[in-house]
């Protein structure tokens, strides 16, 4: 037999309890280790154009170093002083 416990007047079993239990738990920590959502690309500093053509000329090229290092698998670490080595 199944052990019941009286809870607001109703009896419930142990079963009912444990499962219950278990699946609050697997809620509540799927919640919070699901990592919410996909991490957005960072914004780098602001970009001080005196002009028009100045920035859109800075957004270009920062674009084009951005497909050259995917393109290459350029992977260096430019804050690490022995990079490359």
């Amino acid at each position: 037999m199944v052990a019941m416990y009286t809870i607001a007047g109703r009896q419930i079993g142990s079963h009912w309890l444990a499962m219950a239990t278990l699946a609050s738990i697997g809620g509540l920590s799927s919640l919070a280790l699901g990592g919410g959502s996909a991490a957005k690309k960072t914004q780098g500093p602001p970009i001080n154009a005196q002009s028009p053509d100045e920035e859109s000329f800075i957004k270009d090229f920062l674009a084009k170093a951005e497909q050259d290092g995917k393109k290459e698998g350029n992977n260096v670490d430019s804050t690490k002083k022995d990079a490359g080595r």
